[in-house]
């Protein structure tokens, strides 16, 4: 079987073994990896049509004692349960609506809950998320769904949400934004101190709100960073307008990309540079750095993984990945430093071209951070990533690791300690060490693999073997400890 149709199977499996391993698994690596994707695309003879609206499922890998054991898990939703009993729901780029669904899902439905993206721990409760305000529940030792989560209060509510929320770690801190669509749409900026409570930071008023998946955040700020891939709330519910959400979105190059930038105390919208047009997924990290003698004034700076437009979206049909044809712009690291004060300036800068899926260590989130892992790709894209990169944004230094043909997963960088939550240099002497986690899929055996690689020699250290071949997923999170 080709690597393309491997990757975009449905998987049905689902099964709990400690795993074969392979070298030697670090004794001070205790904690699980829990990983969320796509785990089917059809159920019988109904099927969907985008990577990005497959079947949520849950992958965890739990470490103890140099020992690896997994799990893995569907994750029984709404959405779920139609697809086994035959009927797809539209989603992200699945489907299609008419005027009285539009206006039956706005006001009347609960959103959609295909929660595919990521897992997180909010508090005790751990939540697997996507782009709805609706989150579902599930056990983190057994990955049964437990139920949906949803605010409650009267703060300001959106209908669109970020999956990707942002925690501070020196204050633990969760923070997140929605998009209210109407005739003015707004972004609400909240903390939220519960799984069930929020605290309203500021609503922002825009006329034609934007598709954003991530968000950055500093021990100060809140960046939004809005690209002009925007909708007009007003053509959804008018007749004939008819598609999956992303489809109602249009690309508008001549509208920039703009960057609000939020007081995170007193909620007050502190600067909106723009740039050029750009788009982009995921934002990497950010931090305040100390003024520069040339650039006088408060300095962000955001690392950010960018493409030119919004064509990568039309090549993750399932229908292309498994003809793969691929042949996207593929990502590439840039660093923004956003100059506060009078006279608010921005500088864009290449860091690493060719990336896909970039993270840095948890300890340095909201802190000045020396290193990133991601995927490594070629550019433009031709082939699922073969290797992991190793990013050092002080030298321009790129380290890889890849093993022969075999294609690999967002890599997840779990620090040996927390010597770096509590030191404030920035120097990265020891940011990188630990371990990076990655699924890799080996192409010739048709199987998964659990790789772990060290932070400072970017080399193998074990690999565990999965009994199944495990769908290119999407986000994962290691917990130090399940509750």
């Amino acid at each position: 079987m080709a690597h393309e149709t491997l990757g975009f199977h449905s998987l049905t499996d689902e099964i709990a073994e400690e795993l074969p391993v392979s070298g030697t698994v670090p004794d001070w690596l205790s904690g699980s990896l829990v990983r969320n994707g796509p785990g089917a695309f059809e159920f019988g003879d109904v099927g969907v049509e985008h990577w990005f609206d497959g079947l949520a499922m849950l992958h965890k890998f739990t470490f103890e004692d140099g020992g690896v054991t997994y799990r893995n898990r569907f994750l029984h939703t709404e959405a779920y349960e139609s697809a086994r009993n035959g009927a797809v729901k539209s989603g992200f780029a699945t489907g299609t609506t008419t005027l009285f669904e539009r206006i039956k899902g706005f006001l009347l439905d609960a959103p959609y809950d295909n929660v595919n993206i990521i897992a997180e721990r909010i508090g005790r409760r751990y939540l697997a998320l996507t782009e709805t305000p609706r989150r579902v529940e599930f056990d983190p030792e057994t990955l049964a769904t437990k139920n949906h989560v949803q605010y409650d209060g009267p703060e300001p509510a959106g209908n669109f949400a970020c999956a990707h929320l942002n925690r501070d770690p020196e204050t633990g801190e969760m923070v997140n934004f929605e998009i209210e669509f109407g005739r003015t749409s707004k972004y609400h900026v909240h903390s939220m101190p519960s799984a069930r409570e929020r605290d309203h930071i500021c609503s922002i008023s825009v006329s034609e709100p934007a598709y954003m998946h991530s968000f950055a955040l500093t021990p100060n700020y809140v960046v939004l960073t809005e690209f002009p891939f925007v909708v007009n709330p007003l053509d959804l519910f008018r007749p004939g307008k008819q598609g999956p959400f992303i489809d109602q979105f249009e690309w508008k190059p001549e509208r920039g990309t703009r960057f609000f930038v939020i007081d995170r105390a007193s909620g007050e919208v502190v600067a909106e540079p723009r740039t050029e047009a750009f788009f982009g997924f995921h934002h990497v990290n950010a931090y305040e750095s100390d003024s520069r003698a040339d650039s006088p004034g408060e300095e962000l700076v955001i690392d950010l993984e960018t493409v030119p437009d919004t064509a990568a979206i039309d090549t993750l049909t399932l229908d292309r990945l498994r003809a793969g044809e691929l042949g996207a712009f593929a990502g590439q690291l840039e660093r923004f430093r956003v100059t506060l004060g009078d006279g608010v300036e921005i500088e864009r800068e290449l860091l690493c071209d060719g990336t896909s899926l970039p993270t840095v260590s948890p300890a340095k989130w909201c802190r000045n951070h020396r290193y990133v892992y991601a995927q490594g790709t070629d550019q433009p894209v031709t082939e699922w990533p073969r290797e992991l990169v190793k990013i050092d944004t002080e030298t321009g230094a790129v380290t890889s690791f890849s093993d022969g043909e075999n294609r690999f997963s967002e890599p997840i960088f779990v620090p040996k300690d927390d010597w770096s939550r509590k030191s404030e240099t920035g120097d990265g002497r020891n940011e990188d060490e630990g371990v990076v986690l990655s699924v890799m899929l080996d192409v010739s055996a048709e199987t998964s693999f659990l790789v772990v690689v060290d932070g400072k020699s970017f080399t193998e250290l074990a690999k565990a073997r999965v009994p199944h071949a495990i769908p290119f997923d999407f986000h994962g999170r290691f917990f130090s400890e399940l509750d």
